[in-house]
């Protein structure tokens, strides 16, 4: 295996005294967030040819795939996306401009509304998902299909005891 840049870290980290399963637990960390960053580097590229921002397209995905009546509130898009409600507010703002989604009142809380796509929404949606397939099978070319596997279950592993712990 080729050694990476995260590779020449250790020999510093030894040197300071650090130890071994801290060292494994940087080298995990560094290389998940390098990971991280290639793969939202490709997706916001994709995305920007479509005139979307991440929010943007989060929103158009959690739409498109809500169950019938195939809306939800702002609220609920809110918690799904961790998302503040001005964060919300001003994605569903922009998106509505573009005529991706509408919004109707509720009759059940005359103090809510209820988000849906519009056709062009829905279109968009499916474009946008197909760039973010583009810019995952962009990133994972070369790279055996078992190989790709191997490490998602290990890190589902792995973030099935981490996920579990609460922090400060």
């Amino acid at each position: 295996m080729k050694p990476d840049e995260i590779d020449a870290l250790v020999p510093r980290w030894e040197e300071a005294g650090m130890s071994s399963p801290l060292i494994a637990a940087l080298e995990l960390g560094k290389r998940t967030s390098r990971l991280h960053l290639l793969f939202d580097q490709a997706l916001k590229a994709e995305l920007s040819e479509l005139g979307l921002t991440y929010a943007e397209f989060d929103v158009l995905m959690v739409l498109n795939r809500a169950a019938p009546p195939y809306r939800m509130k702002p609220s609920e898009l809110s918690k799904s996306l961790l998302l503040t409600s001005g964060g919300i507010s001003n994605v569903l703002q922009r998106l509505t401009a573009a005529g991706y989604v509408e919004r109707e009142a509720n009759a059940g809380d005359a103090r809510s509304r209820w988000v849906q796509l519009t056709d062009k929404g829905r279109q968009q949606a499916q474009e946008a998902m197909g760039a973010s397939s583009r810019a995952y099978m962009e990133i994972t070319a070369g790279i055996p299909e078992e190989t790709v596997r191997q490490a998602a279950d290990v890190l589902r592993e792995i973030l099935s005891h981490v996920g579990r712990r609460r922090y400060r």
